[in-house]
């Protein structure tokens, strides 16, 4: 009976891992799960990429214009289908198909196909084109989608203020381009031609004047603050021009002078900077960690008037003061004033029940084209803009650029690791066999 047992202990072993493994195969199917332990996260999508799909709560179509091989970049539709797999893991119903404009041309010209690999993603009724794949254009696209209306953003022109389409480095192109990747209009308007600020414009921007402006567009400006109009104001370290009447209708003031900021000495930028550390609890900044730079900042103080609910958006420099002196690395306590300040604030009250949102910002420099790359500025101009028309669920840390996954190395490296593959690492396998063979037989 005893020589029985060892076999059927082995059987019984057997059994038993046949049974955890079968256990462990219904697990995984029931409860798939996926860790990327890659050094950039190149399979994964990025929060803001994950935040948009979650705002789209039906099917996606992306159906992709593209041949089998293509002359510079071989077979891109096994990339494309690679990189769509990263979306359809967090959202299961996205399809994806592949037409070839070759063999289908009459496809191609209904939809306005310009070029291989053209890509066009389908959402409820709404489409947009993409002619550049990577985890930012198509979660830009994805973002569009969601908007569920059509949203106009006035800026006004003609006074030499920064311009939303703007390439030179004091505009806001970077910004404004972003706005139309998710599906914002934005026209310049001058209040000299127009009769008055369009009704179906959604919020109005207004940059720093370098030219006074004349009463008759001042109140055209009050006007729409008094109708309930959403307002975005860029304030620079300049004189008004024109808009003290719209700072006193708001209650806003500016303290003299522009913030000096020793947090930002400390890591060596330039001594105008000043660092947006402090977001005060509120949709616009909510999950928002990211550091943002602002130069030449004014301050901004603000009384409580009658309506209006008045909130500070961003503070800085807990350690700084404010200079109408030039810039000082030391605080003067006979001339300047100590922070910390309100760097941006948040305005709403209720007219002709509707909400009005307005947001003034002690800089517009922050949104310009030479400073928008720092930190975290784009991401939080956008949520000011999806705040202020009433797009809360779209706020979220936005898609960023693809990560670089390229590996450089030298040809002394590249020698090293296939030396390493090709010839020690055989060898070691036949050492290690070769001394197991010699314990065993002796």
């Amino acid at each position: 009976m005893k020589r029985f047992l060892p076999p059927l202990k082995r059987i019984a072993a057997l059994l038993l891992v046949l049974v955890a493994a079968g256990a462990l195969f219904q697990l995984a199917a029931r409860y798939p799960a996926q860790w990327d332990v890659t050094q950039n996260a190149l399979n994964s999508l990025e929060p803001g990429s994950v935040d948009a799909l979650a705002l789209l709560k039906g099917p996606v179509k992306i159906t992709v214009y593209a041949t089998q091989q293509d002359a510079r970049f071989g077979d891109i539709r096994k990339f494309i289908s690679e990189f769509v797999a990263l979306y359809q893991r967090y959202k299961p119903d996205i399809s994806l198909t592949f037409v070839d404009p070759v063999k289908e041309p009459e496809a191609m010209r209904k939809v306005t196909i310009k070029g291989n690999g053209e890509m066009v993603v389908e959402y409820a009724g709404r489409n947009e084109h993409l002619t550049t794949l990577n985890e930012q254009t198509l979660s830009s696209a994805l973002l569009s989608l969601a908007h569920d209306k059509d949203q106009t953003l006035m800026y006004l022109g003609g006074h030499g203020e920064r311009k939303l389409e703007g390439i030179a480095n004091d505009d806001l192109g970077d910004f404004g381009a972003r706005l139309k990747q998710l599906g914002y209009s934005t026209v310049s308007l001058n209040l000299a031609l127009a009769q008055d600020i369009p009704a179906n414009t959604s919020m109005m921007v207004i940059t720093h004047p370098q030219i006074r402006l004349m009463p008759g567009e001042v109140s055209k400006l009050l006007h729409y603050i008094d109708n309930g109009g959403n307002l975005l104001w860029l304030v620079d370290a300049e004189p008004l021009r024109g808009l003290e009447p719209l700072a006193e209708k708001l209650g806003i003031s500016f303290i003299p002078g522009i913030v000096i900021d020793p947090a930002a000495q400390e890591m060596n930028a330039p001594l105008n900077w000043t660092l947006g550390t402090g977001y005060p609890p509120q949709a616009i900044t909510r999950n928002f960690d990211l550091i943002t730079v602002f130069p030449d900042a004014r301050a901004i103080s603000f009384d409580q008037k009658d309506g209006w609910q008045i909130h500070p958006l961003v503070e800085g420099a807990p350690r700084g003061w404010t200079s109408d002196h030039g810039i000082s690395k030391h605080l003067d306590k006979n001339r300047d004033i100590p922070g910390p300040f309100s760097l941006a604030v948040t305005l709403q009250r209720t007219v002709n029940d509707r909400e009005q949102r307005i947001i003034v910002v002690g800089t517009g420099s922050f949104l310009a084209n030479i400073y928008s790359g720092n930190g975290g500025n784009l991401d939080l101009g956008v949520n000011m803009v999806n705040w202020l028309a009433k797009e809360e669920r779209l706020i979220t840390v936005q898609p960023h650029a693809a990560k670089d996954g390229k590996i450089a190395l030298s040809k002394n490296q590249l020698t090293t690791i296939s030396v390493s593959f090709l010839v020690l690492l055989p060898l070691l396998l036949i050492a290690i066999g070769t001394l197991q063979w010699w314990r065993r037989k002796h």
